[in-house]
């Protein structure tokens, strides 16, 4: 349990194991090639720009906003946690004009009032799940409603474990990350270009390492593969494997898994007193925000130490809070091959065990 990285699916510990090729292997390429497919098919999605960036979820973060963002470009931004304040210190990076749009912490953000920020900005981004907060926020209306912007999606704690539609939501870019829900060490970030933002990107944006399009040739060259960076090729191995688990065990019911488990430990820590820091009806299923129980924390403990008691003790790591939630608040997470009831009630039996 926690929001981290969760446990590798025993699928994943195996692909490490593999013998290394080249990153120019033809049979890696052929890996490399199912890799991407089985993305699209987690991604929903036919984008043929479609593949894992080198390097985890925030490089995904970098490299969509690098490739489509110009200087004076106005790029609105819904703010409801620390990723979705991420999106708008990225994009002022990128010489953008940022509109923020702030929902209160634990509360969704409007998209109304997102579409309404600005008569035709060039992006809006949305965190899709909030990892600091436990937030959903709606992604198909603002898609429905985008008129000539780009939509980009952070979908890093969403992919896999709750349902997302790039294709049907009209989500014209958007990133992942393979450590939460895909249960696949941290390493490597599913990114998904549609044509119409492949239309858009820049020639020569500000990152050699991020720019698509040289990567497009590498990853989508067909027979004639242009060389651009070394790939990591045993991260590769363990993303198309955990992708497999994944797609073998149905998209729906891993989804329907997450909210199970999510449910279970949300309805659990209300029984006993403890207060969710999202609003119901926008809490996610594989990240649980708690506020901390002042009242309830053991003689001479903090907030970190009863943390520092599940790691030692019990082998139990969850999260503290981000932001102004820091000290106040815990994040549970329950995620990828740790998304088991099993799992859930033994959380909940350290918790009772510790805090008494």
């Amino acid at each position: 349990m926690g929001p981290g990285p969760s446990n590798p699916y025993p699928e994943v510990i195996e692909a490490f194991t593999r013998p290394v090729m080249g990153h120019l292997d033809g049979a890696f390429l052929d890996l490399l090639d199912e890799t991407c497919d089985r993305l699209r098919a987690v991604f929903r999605t036919g984008n043929t720009l479609t593949f894992p960036v080198s390097g985890t979820g925030s490089a995904g973060m970098e490299a969509a906003f690098v490739n489509v963002v110009r200087t004076g470009d106005a790029v609105v931004v819904g703010v409801n946690g620390v990723f979705g304040e991420r999106m708008c210190d990225v994009a002022a990076r990128c010489g953008a004009e940022v509109v923020r749009v702030d929902a209160d912490w634990g509360e969704p953000l409007d998209p109304q009032r997102i579409l309404d920020a600005h008569p035709a900005p060039a992006v809006i981004a949305v965190v899709h799940a909030e990892t600091s907060t436990g937030v959903r926020n709606d992604l198909a209306e603002l898609g429905a409603a985008k008129g000539d912007a780009l939509l980009l999606a952070d979908c890093v704690t969403s992919l896999g474990g709750i349902d997302v539609r790039l294709d049907d939501w009209g989500v014209d870019i958007a990133y992942s990350g393979t450590q939460k829900c895909l249960g696949v060490p941290p390493g490597l970030a599913p990114v998904s270009v549609s044509p119409r933002a492949v239309e858009r990107m820049r020639c020569r944006p500000q990152s050699w390492y991020f720019d698509m399009g040289m990567i497009a040739d590498y990853v989508t060259g067909g027979g004639a593969r242009a060389y651009h960076h070394t790939a990591p090729i045993s991260m590769i191995y363990a993303l198309h494997a955990g992708l497999g688990v994944v797609l073998d065990e149905g998209l729906e019911e891993s989804h329907c898994r997450h909210q199970r488990c999510g449910d279970m430990l949300q309805d659990e820590l209300e029984a006993r007193g403890f207060s969710l820091a999202a609003r119901a009806g926008a809490r996610l299923p594989q990240i649980t925000a708690v506020r901390v129980p002042e009242s309830r924390l053991p003689p001479s403990m903090t907030e970190a130490d009863v943390r520092r008691t599940l790691l030692d003790h019990y082998g139990i790591e969850i999260g503290g809070g981000l932001g102004p939630w820091a000290g106040q608040c815990w994040r549970i997470g329950s995620m990828g091959h740790t998304a088991r009831r099993r799992n859930v009630t033994l959380v909940l039996a350290a918790l009772d065990a510790v805090l008494g």
